[in-house]
C-alpha cells in the first residue's frame, strides 16, 4: 500500500512507485486506489479508472504500467491541473501482485473489479499488507 500519492503538473501528473523487493517477469500486477469508505468499509477501485463528463466526453482517467521493479501510476486527460484535488492529491494506491502460475490458473475465476474477492481468491491477508510511504 502506498499512501500521500500525489498527482501533480511538476511531476507530470505521474509517481513511479518502486517495489519493496523485484517480482517475476509472469507475475500479474493489479493496482487499486481507495476511492473512499461507506459503512466503515474501505471502498476500493482497480484501475484503469475512467471519469466523464456528463456529456460522455473523458474528464480523465488513472491508468498504469509496470515492470519487475516498479509501477508507474498516471493520470490522463484533457485539464488535469483543473480536477479536484481530491482525485489528485493524497491518493492511497495498493498494488497486487499476483504470481503468474495462480494469475494464469485463476484467471477465470476471480471478479478482479473486485478487491476483496481477490483478497479471498489469494488467501493475502490484510493484516500482512505492507505499508510504503
Amino acid at each position: 500500500e502506498y499512501s500521500n500519492v500525489n498527482f501533480t503538473m511538476e511531476n507530470g501528473y505521474s509517481q513511479l512507485l518502486t517495489y519493496p523487493h523485484s517480482i517475476y517477469t509472469s507475475d500479474m500486477v493489479l493496482v487499486y486506489r481507495l476511492s473512499g469508505i461507506t459503512g466503515g468499509n474501505d471502498i476500493w477501485k482497480l484501475l484503469p479508472e475512467t471519469y466523464y463528463f456528463n456529456s460522455g466526453v473523458l474528464d480523465f482517467r488513472y491508468d498504469f504500467d509496470f515492470t519487475r521493479y516498479d509501477v508507474n501510476i498516471f493520470m490522463e486527460g484533457f485539464d488535469l491541473a483543473g480536477v479536484s484535488s481530491s482525485y489528485r492529491s493524497n491518493q492511497i494506491l495498493r498494488v497486487v501482485v499476483i504470481p503468474g502460475f495462480f494469475g494464469n490458473k485463476m484467471a477465470n475465476t476471480v471478479d478482479f473489479n473486485d478487491y476483496n474477492a481477490v483478497v479471498k481468491a489469494y488467501n493475502i491477508n490484510p493484516e500482512k499488507v505492507l505499508k510504503i510511504k
